[in-house]
Formats: C-alpha cells, sequence, structure tokens
C-alpha cells in the first residue's frame, strides 16, 4: 500500500479512488491485531508519553490519552490546503467514506475532489512529505507537551521503549532516544524491532535490544 502511494496517478480522480481506499483501511478500520490494545495495558497506569511517526491514529483509537500522544508526521484523517494557503487542518472522515462508497472504474465523482474552502486550491493529506506540511495549532500543543514531559523527567529512571521504528525517519525518534539515554545514566533504552534491533555500543550496558515480533513481544510482557 505504501509502495502504490507513490504512483503517478493520470488524474486526481483517480488519485483520490486509491487515496480514499487507502486511508480508510488505514484510519477508519480497526487495526487487525490487538498490539495496541497489549501495549496500553502496560503503560496505561504508568506516567507515559507517545511520539509516533505513524498517521493512522491507532493510538487513540485503542484509547490512549490523546494528551500524552505526539503525531509528528500528520494524521490521515486530516485534509490540508496544498499551497497551502493557511497553516489549518480540516476532517476529512465524511468526504473519504463518500469516495468510497461512490466510486467506479477506479474514479471518484469530479464533484468529491477536495479543495481548500478558503482558496479553492485542492485539498492535501496532512503528511509530511516536503516543506508544505501543515502544523496546525493541535501539532503545536501536542509538541510542547511532549518537550514538558522530557524536560520535566530529564534526570530520573525513565524507559525509552522504541517499537518497530525503522531508518526511513530515524532523527523523530531513535536518534533523541539514544541521545537522551547516553545523557541519564539513570534511562533504560530498549528496542523491539524485528530484524534491527540494536544500539550504539556507548549505551549498550543501558539497552536491551529484542529481535523479534512486537505483538509476541507484549504478550510475553503481560
Amino acid at each position: 500500500m505504501y509502495s502504490g502511494g507513490f504512483y503517478p496517478f493520470p488524474s486526481p480522480e483517480e488519485f483520490w479512488a486509491y487515496w480514499s481506499r487507502y486511508i480508510f483501511i488505514n484510519r477508519y478500520m480497526d487495526a487487525p491485531k490487538p498490539v495496541y490494545d497489549e501495549l496500553l495495558a502496560l503503560v496505561r497506569d504508568k506516567d507515559y508519553f507517545v511520539i509516533t511517526t505513524n498517521v493512522d491514529h491507532c493510538f487513540q483509537k485503542a484509547g490512549f490519552d490523546k494528551k500524552r500522544l505526539f503525531y509528528t508526521q500528520g494524521d490521515y484523517g486530516l485534509f490540508q490546503c496544498s499551497t497551502p494557503c493557511c497553516q489549518e487542518t480540516f476532517d476529512n472522515e465524511k468526504t473519504i467514506r463518500q469516495m468510497m462508497e461512490q466510486q467506479a472504474n477506479m474514479c471518484i465523482p469530479s464533484e468529491l475532489l477536495p479543495v481548500c474552502p478558503h482558496c479553492g486550491k485542492p485539498m492535501t493529506m496532512n503528511l509530511r512529505a516536503d516543506d508544505k506540511f501543515v502544523e496546525d495549532e493541535g501539532w503545536h500543543r501536542a509538541a510542547e507537551r511532549y518537550e514538558n514531559f522530557l524536560r520535566t523527567r530529564r534526570n530520573g529512571r525513565i524507559l525509552f521503549l522504541e517499537l518497530g521504528v525503522g531508518y526511513n525517519t530515524p532523527v523523530i525518534i531513535k536518534y533523541p532516544f539514544w541521545r537522551m539515554t547516553a545523557q541519564n545514566k539513570a534511562a533504560t533504552y530498549a528496542c523491539v524491532n524485528y530484524g534491527e534491533a540494536l544500539c550504539p555500543a556507548e549505551i549498550e550496558k543501558q539497552s536491551i535490544c529484542i529481535d523479534e515480533d512486537i505483538g509476541r513481544v507484549l504478550r510475553d510482557l503481560r
């Protein structure tokens, strides 16, 4: 599905036929496995905060406190102006469902093409792909809460639990977790990643690296 998103669709009607299905499955359908529920059961009563590069909102759908979540790369459930003419986002569930229901021959009706209510330009997904990504008020509030969480616990006993982070955008989670672990002798870095569980030698004694399926590890922990 991810690879298909880079296909040069010949028309906006076909583009949105594909992307409406993509968004519906990833944003509005329930996750196929109980991984998020297992994780919430482990941390519900703890002092936690989630930073994620996923844009499917699975954490919030599973019941994580939305004030303890920071979606750094956007949200499949939001549109933004493609220009953008403003730092504003727009809920898309109603439109996405209409696109799903009314598409035919791999195209949506032209009247369903999303346009910005302010400037009339085409809308796009609120996904970080270039310098046009909109960081709206909600994004900035979440970023501030995350920074406050880290600042007020800087020298305390803390677990940096990294789940399935690859090397597509390591500067958001992986590298900062390594750095903060190295700066705090009371910190532990734990990485669960099937095929890529590793850490720098400098923090090896503070680290737990598990090369295994995340769902299986969480079930075993419970």
